[in-house]
């Protein structure tokens, strides 16, 4: 299809249009207009708070159950495989379906699809809080990212079509700060209930406060959320989505369960076939751009080394940020013995750095332009290389409380990088391609926090081996920390291909 047809395509699936309960009359207006009239829409302000929970409760998910794999491990007798599963493949789930629920709300109109995101998350928490066993537990935590997916999308199309231009910048900050509150809530909240064993719940407390939350938000929601939808239609792309989810299935689940199945032949053929899978998807995908079609992934962004940089940053970033919360948390909980509520305020210095840096490190960000990615990344490769000497001196006499310098150090490097990242992948993005740009870097870093999890959860479990001790979790920790310093260091190189300056 010729470019120009190409960009007219997509510029026309950016009109939106809006139908407010307080303003019935539609109102059209394209991508950087207010869309029910230059102030927007009326009930922006009392909405936001209503669709940020989506981000709230998808966010916590992917951290509460970091601090309650341990206690799911004791009561359920979870294997390890299982667990990476539930902590993983929630985040892959969820990325899988990311650009598909987009379009879905594209489709059928964001209020409906947000609305049937919440009620279906909170039903796949409710399933997850009684699950009565590990293969329930993983089955329903599936489902649970898959309903994230429709829900999540959403958030962001809402705020830019309630939200004038002079508002959504701060909106989205608002944005960017409850995926902060998420992990920081994740850690600290999410042992509190455990630790509170509120009924004699134990860990299902983490899933089940989502369902009074969902309850509230469907209320709320049906009422200040406005109707809205792209004007037009866009297509799907099921096999484009299937071929992206399938190879790198083929990928992290033979990493994840090869190690407790003792590398049978299966998991050989999948991780052999991975790479063909993907390379058969990008033919997909470029065969159906050529007919004109709406592919799941739009190649022409790759062009840009911008867009193809920062994506390989993001997945380093991530990949290392996942595993790392992964390890760290079966350190203090399983090779330490500390509670859940105890762990998570030993994560106290890593969180409040993280989010100090997100609150101050725009303005470093805007006097250093890219250059302040490397210096988050430089700052968080010292943070592990710390923790690795650190683990190595104090041997089996490591508390948790010694791991703080080395998690503030990379609470810091974590906050200035990771928000940096989003700017300079999209910095030079054209604005009819800016929705599935982002599309494709939130599923990049789900995809990281997976993958992290499933491939260096196996080298830490490799290292502490059938009969865990005190000492072989720190061992395990200290391997896992060079590991992590190695692909911080891989990450920073890998900032000096994004442009100087923004755009």
């Amino acid at each position: 299809m010729p470019e120009s047809t190409a960009q007219q395509r997509t510029t026309a699936q950016q009109r939106t249009t809006v139908t407010s309960p307080a303003v019935p009359v539609r109102t059209q207006a394209t991508a950087g207009q207010a869309i029910a009239g230059p102030d927007g829409y009326p009930r922006r302000w009392l909405m936001l708070p209503v669709i940020l929970i989506a981000m709230f409760m998808a966010g916590f998910d992917i951290w509460a159950v970091n601090v309650a794999a341990p206690s799911l491990q004791h009561d359920l007798h979870v294997s390890d495989a299982a667990l990476q599963l539930i902590v993983g493949g929630y985040a892959f789930m969820y990325a899988s379906g990311m650009v598909t629920g987009g379009r879905l709300g594209d489709l059928f109109g964001y209020k409906r699809l947000f609305l049937i995101g919440v009620v279906t998350f909170a039903l796949a928490s409710l399933a997850c809080g009684l699950a009565p066993s590990s293969g329930l537990l993983v089955a329903f935590r599936l489902v649970q990212g898959l309903t994230g997916a429709m829900m999540v999308p959403q958030v962001v199309a809402l705020i830019t079509a309630s939200f004038p231009a002079r508002e959504r910048s701060r909106a989205l900050g608002w944005y960017g700060a409850t995926m902060g509150l998420g992990f920081v809530s994740g850690q600290i909240l999410g042992g509190g209930l455990i630790q509170a064993n509120i009924l004699g719940l134990s860990w299902r407390a983490v899933f089940l406060v989502n369902v009074p939350v969902g309850i509230l938000a469907l209320i709320v929601g049906a009422v200040v959320v406005p109707a809205a939808r792209g004007q037009r239609r866009p297509r799907l792309d099921p096999l484009g989505a299937i071929g992206v989810s399938g190879s790198v299935a083929l990928a992290l689940v033979p990493l994840t369960l090869g190690r407790d199945e003792g590398w049978p032949v299966w998991t050989w053929v999948a991780l052999a076939a991975a790479l063909p899978a993907l390379a058969g998807t990008i033919a997909w995908e470029r065969r159906l751009t050529r007919r004109g079609g709406e592919p799941l992934l739009n190649m022409a962004l790759f062009r840009d080394r911008a867009f193809s940089a920062g994506l390989l940053v993001n997945f380093a970033a991530l990949f290392f940020f996942g595993s790392f919360m992964f390890v760290l948390t079966l350190l203090l909980q399983s090779g330490l013995g500390l509670s859940p509520l105890h762990a998570g305020i030993v994560n106290l210095p890593l969180a409040l750095t993280f989010i100090a840096m997100t609150l101050t490190g725009p303005k470093l960000a805007a006097r250093l332009g890219p250059r302040s990615i490397t210096v988050g990344a430089t700052l968080a490769t010292l943070g592990a290389v710390v923790l690795a000497l650190t683990a190595l001196h104090a041997g089996g006499h490591l508390t948790g409380w010694d791991t703080a310098p080395g998690t503030a150090l990379i609470g810091l490097g974590q906050g200035l990088m990771v928000p940096s990242l989003m700017g300079a992948v999209l910095s030079h993005v054209r604005p009819e391609q800016a929705g599935a740009a982002a599309g494709v870097l939130t599923t990049t870093q789900q995809f990281a926090i997976a993958s992290g999890v499933a491939v260096v959860g196996a080298v830490f479990y490799q290292v502490i081996g059938g009969t865990p001790s005190r000492a072989s979790f720190v061992s395990g920790l200290t391997v896992v920390a060079w590991v992590d310093a190695a692909i911080l260091v891989l990450a920073a190189a890998l900032t000096f291909l994004l442009p100087r300056r923004a755009a």
